[in-house]
Formats: C-alpha cells, sequence, structure tokens
C-alpha cells in the first residue's frame, strides 16, 4: 500500500508532551485563512484514526493536521496512509517511558520515526530548548530543519514573556521584526508549543496579524491547564487530562506564576505508564515541588506516594503531605483543609480519573462559599 502524498501543507505532530495543545494553535492560524482543513479530534492520534482521517481528504482540503502517537514500532503505520511534508516533534520525555524502550534514547528512536517517513525534502521542526530531543535521528534528514526556543538560540525565539491575567504576552523576530503575539493560556511550555504554530505558519507564509488573530483565538483542549476562578478569591488549575513527570513540573511552575501570594496546592495522581522509570520519575517530581514554594502537597494513587516521601527528604514539611489510596478520604481532607484565597493544581495521569476530584473542588468551593 503507497501512502498518500498530499499536494497541500500536510502536517503530522508527534512528541511526549504537548502533541493536542501544539495542533490546536495550529489549527487556530491556519483556520483564519483557510476554511476546509482537516484535522485529528479528541485524543484520536492512533494509526487506525490516521488511515480514518486520511479516506476523508478531499481536492477541496487547503491543509491537514494529524496528531500522532507513535508505539516503539507501531508508529510507523501511520505513514502507510499518508506522507507528512511538515514535522513537529514537539520534545522527547519520559510520557510512555514504558511502553517505549525504558530510555530515553528509545523514545527518540520512536519519535524520528516521523523524520524517516516524512517527506524526504519536507520541513521539519524542533524544539531547541528540550535536550533530549538533541537523540532525534536527524542526520540523514534532507529537507529543511527549523528550530523553536525560548532559552536557547533558535530560528523562531521567544522573548520578553510576561504573565498577564487572562494569557501571556511575548516577542518573537519574523523578517527582521520584533512581532508582539498573546496567548490565552499559561506556561512556558505554551509559549513553546505556539513557537512551533507560529513557525509552521511563517513557512506557509501567513501574517503576523494572521498569526495574532489565530493565537488569540486558541482554544486550550478540554483539562489541559484550565484555569478556572473559584469564589474568595480562589482558583483551580484543572489539567487532569494526563500527566508525566515534565508535564507535572510545566503545571507547577504555572500554579506557582498564578497563585502568587496565594495558598499553593497540589493535589497528584499517579504517573502511570512510566515502566523502569516510574519510581525515579515520582521522587523527581517531588523534589522539584519541595523547592518551589507550595504549601501543601496531596497524592493519590499507589505510585504517587513517592512524590511526597522525595518532597520530605529535600525538607518539605511532612505535616503538609498527605496520601490517599481512597478517593473519598481525599475529598474529605481536601474539604477539611479548604481555605479562602488558594491556588490548587489538580493533575494525575488519565486513568487517575483525576477529573474527579478537580470537579469536586470546584463545586465544594461553592458549597464553602454559601456558608461563609
Amino acid at each position: 500500500m503507497k501512502p498518500l502524498i498530499p499536494n497541500i501543507p500536510a502536517i503530522a505532530i508527534t512528541g511526549s508532551a504537548g502533541k493536542s495543545t501544539t495542533q490546536a494553535f495550529i489549527y487556530s492560524i491556519l483556520s483564519t485563512k483557510w476554511k476546509r482543513i482537516l484535522k485529528t479530534t479528541k485524543n484520536l492520534n492512533l494509526p487506525s484514526h490516521t488511515n480514518q482521517k486520511v479516506k476523508r481528504l478531499k481536492p477541496s482540503h487547503q491543509a491537514v493536521i494529524l496528531e500522532m502517537a507513535f508505539g516503539r514500532e507501531a508508529g510507523k503505520r501511520h505513514f502507510r496512509y499518508i506522507q507528512p511534508n511538515m514535522g513537529v516533534i514537539t520534545n522527547i520525555g519520559t510520557a510512555h517511558y514504558g511502553k517505549l524502550g525504558n530510555s530515553l534514547e528509545s523514545i527518540a528512536k520512536s519519535k524520528s520515526l516521523l523524520i524517516k517517513y516524512m517527506n524526504p525534502k519536507g520541513t521539519l521542526f524542533i524544539n531547541n530548548d528540550d535536550q533530549n530531543s538533541k537523540l532525534l535521528e536527524t542526520h540523514h534528514f534532507k529537507g529543511k530543519i527549523v528550530t523553536v526556543g525560548i532559552k536557547n538560540k533558535a530560528d523562531y525565539q521567544a522573548s520578553h514573556i510576561k504573565y498577564l491575567d487572562n494569557g501571556m504576552r511575548f516577542k518573537v523576530a519574523l523578517d527582521n521584526q520584533k512581532e508582539t503575539f498573546f496567548i490565552p493560556t499559561f506556561g512556558d511550555h505554551n509559549v513553546i508549543n505556539a513557537l512551533f504554530a507560529i513557525a509552521v505558519a511563517h513557512q506557509l507564509h501567513f501574517t503576523p496579524a494572521e498569526m495574532r488573530k489565530g493565537l488569540k483565538k486558541f482554544k486550550n483542549p478540554a483539562r489541559r491547564l484550565d484555569v478556572i476562578p473559584l469564589p474568595h478569591q480562589s482558583l483551580l488549575i484543572d489539567d487532569t487530562f494526563n500527566a508525566n513527570p515534565q508535564s507535572v513540573k510545566a503545571a507547577s511552575d504555572v500554579l506557582v506564576r498564578l497563585g502568587k501570594g496565594k495558598k499553593k496546592i497540589v493535589v497528584l495522581g499517579s504517573m502511570l505508564e512510566l515502566g523502569q522509570y516510574s519510581k525515579k520519575g515520582h521522587k523527581e517530581v517531588g523534589r522539584y515541588l519541595a523547592k518551589k514554594g507550595i504549601d501543601a502537597i496531596y497524592t493519590y494513587g499507589k505510585k504517587a506516594k513517592w512524590i511526597g516521601e522525595a518532597a520530605i527528604k529535600k525538607g518539605f514539611p511532612a505535616q503538609n503531605v498527605h496520601h490517599f489510596t481512597n478517593r473519598q478520604h481525599l475529598h474529605n481532607m481536601l474539604a477539611k483543609h479548604f481555605q479562602p484565597d488558594s491556588a490548587i493544581l489538580v493533575k494525575g495521569s488519565h486513568a487517575m480519573k483525576m477529573y474527579k476530584t478537580a470537579e469536586f473542588l470546584a463545586e465544594y468551593s461553592l458549597r464553602f462559599s454559601s456558608t461563609k
């Protein structure tokens, strides 16, 4: 079976974290000018979903944007159906570590399937701030490589990053002109995701004005850093769609920035699919939280206990760490300790169903408010 070789922009997105958000940013910009775009919906990013999407591609489509999840070998099955001419690899991290060979090298090899099977004269976009992306197999790629970054020099580099009440503002040099952009979400990792979209759009000759318009109307995928105002000057960050050490640390950074002057609480479920990295990954998060100015850590699930243990070992007050394997007990303790002027991050792997805890906190805060 020969793959479809499109004559329109065919953008494939993979990586350990940020795939859905990056796709949403790219779509937000491209849809300012193009009204017929085929894209991945929900989290349907397996090879069978790629096949279904490609079958729906019509001559009237102006672009196709496909999020692709790669198994160790299953990843190449995406490319039975389509040969992308633009490829985005968001980062190489420990998500699905156990499923992808229990090493960063094997994860990078898996993600490198995009480089191997995309159009050899296409354009590849890489995160220059991600040290692990240096493990990607780019040496045989004959196409164009474009980089994005904040800390490290890149083709598309964000500077003057500023947190605002409703999002973030930053500058990017385009055609020797400093352009200002705004995104209605938070976190440096989301600036990187937006940079990928800016880079793709710029390569496709979109104007800075079109980019600004698209980024401004960006809609955050569900339960990915949803910031929900609560009564009594409190806020909830619902980031419960999934979790790995990299994304938990990024979400914690957002909590610290948005929760300035508030009581900062993290509620974390176990991170699954980490394989041999599981204990190390949870402890890595605990040590990170211990130095971030967090006030209380609540953990849920067998593996999550390692987060609190590592935080305590790093000097975090033991009396402010609470571990549970029963969700109702977790909710009871959260209710008991709920205070006005709090910022609460809830996160965990998808199977941990931490959205139930986010929903409980949103509902409880209203009941709490009505009794005050």
